[in-house]
């Protein structure tokens, strides 16, 4: 079991939170979309200042243990979910995949939108998952990097895979294997995040765009090319388009995209490094091209026909906000019964046509067709095996290597 890290965050580290809440993933809605997932420099800094505030060390505590499961007695799931993360009605009252849910299984969902940032949702339930006592919550959804910390640590619980047989059967491959979670022992996909490449067709002005490289180099987009600020993913592209694997890379490797970014950065190539504010650069014509994205492309090309995408031969890079149920929670039979509802494919096209991510159910597309014949057709929602097959993970870091990794990027960045 993980143990607490004594350290502070480091400058780069702060930085690195700083531009998270000011304008990356973490300062958005949902449905103005996604929000940090490049926060493994954040939670190991929110670690760091428990043992300050007196708060016992993990290996003081029971690791992935249940309290007694109340689920037989207590029809009833509580379910903590990231703000607009999920279908509602005309009404906005009323969530139809929740209802569908109760009237299935006869359990009552408590849903609550109580996650705005999961640094932030971290601090609220570290004490008691420290401790070893209930958080009052059944369902947690976190960003990948942060639902690996708590794996490692100990403080959720491990599925039981008999009450998960859609789950089992209709995952994605492309997330069945993450490295801090093999096999989904301990988490399910909620939704799937892409990075791609964006491009505004009339700024190009007949330039052709396919790759990073065609980005940091090709001269006639100079001071009009755009970087994301959030470290996994203009890193995990560029080493990518260097033919390196983002699951599988070197200190050394992590250099070299550095310095070739930093080239572009002293040549005035790139404009800057953004976080959600990229899309009105985007969309006014100031960036010709940028790293973007996913979800906010999908909302971008339904209010202009210049947008568009497109996917690199060298890959892209996913992310994914997962479904974890954390020690101590009452209902865990409830919970599984839950998660594994969400991966029937009819409740599965319901979430997807309303909040346009990318769903990690196989055989969501025909029920989608039937809602959303535009969104079962968009492979940023519904990738074909084509485009999963690009897909690629950033992989889990160290807290020496996260630290000295931001630190890099921030200096690149000028953070």
């Amino acid at each position: 079991m993980e143990q607490y890290e004594p350290d502070r965050l480091s400058p780069a580290q702060v930085a690195a939170m700083r531009r998270s809440f000011r304008s990356g993933r973490a300062a958005m809605t949902r449905r103005s979309l996604l929000r940090a997932s490049a926060g493994g420099a954040l939670a190991v800094g929110g670690l760091g200042t428990l043992s300050a505030c007196g708060i016992p060390a993990a290996g003081n505590t029971q690791g992935g243990v249940s309290a007694e499961d109340h689920s037989a007695k207590e029809k009833t799931v509580n379910f903590s979910n990231w703000t607009e993360y999920i279908d509602v009605d005309e009404s906005e009252k009323h969530h139809p995949t929740l209802d569908q849910f109760k009237k299935q299984t006869g359990i009552s969902v408590k849903y609550t939108e109580d996650i705005n940032d999961n640094v932030e949702f971290f601090g609220k339930i570290k004490p008691q998952l420290a401790a070893g006592q209930d958080t009052g919550r059944d369902i947690i959804v976190l960003t990948d990097w942060l639902a690996a910390r708590l794996i490692r640590l100990g403080w959720v619980q491990k599925l039981d895979a008999s009450n998960l047989p859609h789950a089992y059967a209709n995952l994605s491959q492309q997330f069945r294997e993450p490295d801090w979670d093999p096999g989904r022992a301990y988490s399910y996909v909620w939704q799937g995040i892409s990075t791609v490449i964006a491009y505004n067709k009339k700024a190009l002005d007949g330039q052709e765009v396919k790759s990073i490289s065609d980005l940091l180099d090709n001269t006639k987009l100079k001071g009009r090319v755009g970087f994301l600020s959030e470290m996994r993913d203009s890193i995990g592209m560029t080493l990518l388009d260097m033919g390196k694997d983002p699951a599988n890379f070197t200190a050394d490797d992590y250099d070299a995209a550095i310095a070739r970014l930093q080239k572009a950065v002293d040549k005035g190539q790139i404009r800057r490094f953004t976080g959600n504010d990229y899309t009105s650069d985007l969309t006014s014509g100031d960036f010709a091209a940028c790293v973007a994205w996913a979800g906010d492309v999908v909302q971008l090309k339904a209010d202009s026909p210049d947008i568009d995408f497109i996917i690199p031969d060298s890959g892209y890079m996913t992310s994914t906000d997962n479904m974890l149920i954390p020690n101590k929670a009452r209902h865990k039979t409830n919970a599984e019964r839950l998660i594994d509802f969400y991966y029937q494919p009819k409740p599965a096209a319901e979430l997807a046509a309303y909040i346009n991510y990318v769903s990690p159910v196989d055989g969501v597309k025909p029920e989608l067709a039937m809602i959303d014949p535009d969104a079962a057709n968009n492979p940023l929602i519904i990738p074909d095996k084509a485009m999963a097959a690009k897909s690629h993970a950033f992989r889990s870091l160290s807290a020496k290597e996260e630290t000295a990794f931001e630190e890099k990027f921030a200096k690149l960045t000028g953070a």
